[in-house]
């Protein structure tokens, strides 16, 4: 069975409107990353006790769970050169919470890659890297959960050479793939091109526990991708998402879709007024997540 779920910000800052999205597709989860409430927002596992607090309240009030923390631990942002005691407050923080949620998963990266002058450096840490992931891993499974490692902007998603590296340095480690990211990522095994999400998701496999679903297309004028609704870009989601199915993944997929927002850069809505921006953002959520569902149900999938 699949369950559907999405990285709820993506919907709208407002922890309310987060859930008001998720209740509107009929999902009854929302996979966390930053939330806002009474006038303070930041990551789940960031915002202050107190405010947690109210979150957690608001969440069991309206009947939505948690299916995992999309978390800062080693993400695109992080240097494998910053002091490993921030990762260790992160996780100190991440894993109560957690569990006073529910919460089984949570994703995290292995560590900006090292570049001057927007080229890869030849020295990337590998050994610490790998060190740290050990000891991330461990500290979460310690306690009964799960961490996700994301293809992303990270030294483990460089290419899937890197990943069966970092899976054969991490055993037991668990992988969330993200259908889009390959869209917009070097790949170090073929120097001067982009990934291949089909190739990265056959070298993630044995390994997924969860998958995110954007999808975009590499504009090579811009420099950047142009993200698109699901099946509408190269992202490969609709072959992907067959795959899972007939291959008997069981689990959650959770939508990212970046159509109104983007994270990393300018989003598409950037030239809208505030309110303008926000409806925008919540309607192109509510579309992408139908339009997955309808990918969905077309390959045969039993959604729970």
């Amino acid at each position: 069975m699949i369950k559907l779920t999405g990285i709820a910000d993506e919907a709208g800052a407002s922890l309310d409107v987060q859930i008001q999205a998720h209740q509107e597709l009929g999902w009854d989860s929302i996979e966390s990353r930053v939330v806002e409430f009474d006038g303070v927002k930041g990551n789940l596992h960031e915002i202050p006790d107190a405010v947690f607090d109210k979150v957690a309240s608001r969440l069991q009030e309206r009947g939505m769970k948690v299916s995992g923390f999309g978390s800062l631990i080693g993400n695109w942002a992080k240097k494998i050169t910053d002091d490993f005691s921030i990762t260790e407050a992160e996780i100190s923080r991440a894993i109560p919470r957690m569990q006073r949620l529910g919460a089984k998963l949570i994703r995290v990266m292995s560590y900006a890659v090292c570049k001057t002058d927007g080229q890869d450096d030849a020295e990337q840490f590998a050994p610490e890297r790998i060190k740290r992931m050990n000891e991330i891993n461990k500290r979460f499974a310690d306690a009964g959960l799960t961490v996700v490692h994301e293809n992303c902007m990270n030294w483990g998603g460089m290419s899937p050479t890197y990943v069966k590296r970092m899976a054969e340095a991490v055993p037991g480690m668990k992988w969330v793939f993200d259908t889009g990211n390959p869209v917009f990522i070097d790949d170090r095994d073929r120097p001067g091109h982009k990934q291949d999400s089909w190739e990265m998701y056959q070298a993630i496999k044995p390994f997924i526990a969860h998958v995110h679903v954007k999808d975009g297309i590499w504009d090579k004028a811009k420099n950047d991708a142009t993200y698109t609704f699901p099946g509408e870009g190269e992202g490969q989601t609709e072959r992907i998402m067959k795959d899972l199915v007939d291959t008997g993944y069981e689990g959650y997929i959770s939508i990212e879709p970046h159509v109104a927002v983007v994270f990393h850069g300018a989003g598409a809505a950037d030239n809208l007024s505030p309110e303008q921006k926000a409806k925008e953002q919540y309607d192109s959520y509510v579309k992408y997540g139908r339009m997955l569902e309808a990918i969905l149900k077309k390959v045969g999938a039993k959604l729970g």
